[in-house]
């Protein structure tokens, strides 16, 4: 099993990426390509998925929580990694937690190939493991289902942050003393701080 890479991305297209690393060169499906740079060092968690007609596919996440919700999006019958791949670049693990949550099917729907009837499947089916993924404090953070997070997340979204930068603003925004009582507009100028001393 291959847990992780680093390497740097020689090319990044539409889900692919291609990392070097040392001496091999290796294609990584992602969530979304666009959140890498071309010569950027990254760390991708890493999943191997065995298709009897394609072989071997390796696909890559940011963060070990985005591998997590992989995994459970594909446990479910008749969901495979393409809708894994969607669900995460369309709403990204902490959203898809809480739509599975709340029992959203709305949200879940407007992920590229699930619709409303796949929705109430897919919260039948994870509702209890996402209850027991939360249960057991997995690196998620606080907070989870709390619409600031998501409003946080949309808004650098729509300054064209890439993942990768959301999820490390998200990252310091959370251990910040009391993060779980700060309004938004005070985790909103605390994310903005922290991505322009990463220019």
């Amino acid at each position: 099993m291959i847990n992780s890479i680093n390497g740097v991305v020689a090319s990044a297209a539409d889900q692919l990426v291609v990392i070097d690393v040392g001496f091999l060169s290796l294609e990584v499906k992602v969530p979304a390509a666009s959140s890498f740079k071309i010569k950027e060092t990254i760390r991708l968690h890493t999943y191997l998925y065995w298709n009897q007609d394609n072989g071997p596919t390796l696909f890559g996440f940011s963060t070990e929580l985005e591998r997590t919700i992989f995994e459970l999006i594909i446990s479910c019958s008749g969901l495979g990694p393409k809708i894994g791949l969607s669900a995460l670049a369309d709403l990204g693990p902490e959203q898809f937690i809480s739509a599975i949550t709340a029992g959203d099917e709305d949200a879940l729907s407007k992920v590229n190939g699930i619709g409303k009837k796949k929705a109430e499947q897919i919260i039948v089916q994870l509702r209890h493991k996402i209850k027991k993924l939360l249960d057991s404090g997995v690196a998620i953070g606080v907070g989870v289902v709390d619409k600031r997070w998501h409003n946080l997340t949309e808004a650098l979204k729509s300054l064209n942050y890439s993942r990768t930068e959301i999820t490390g603003a998200m990252d310091h925004v959370r251990e910040l003393p009391d993060s779980a009582q700060l309004p938004f507009d005070h985790i909103m100028r605390a994310a903005l701080s922290f991505l322009s001393r990463k220019v």
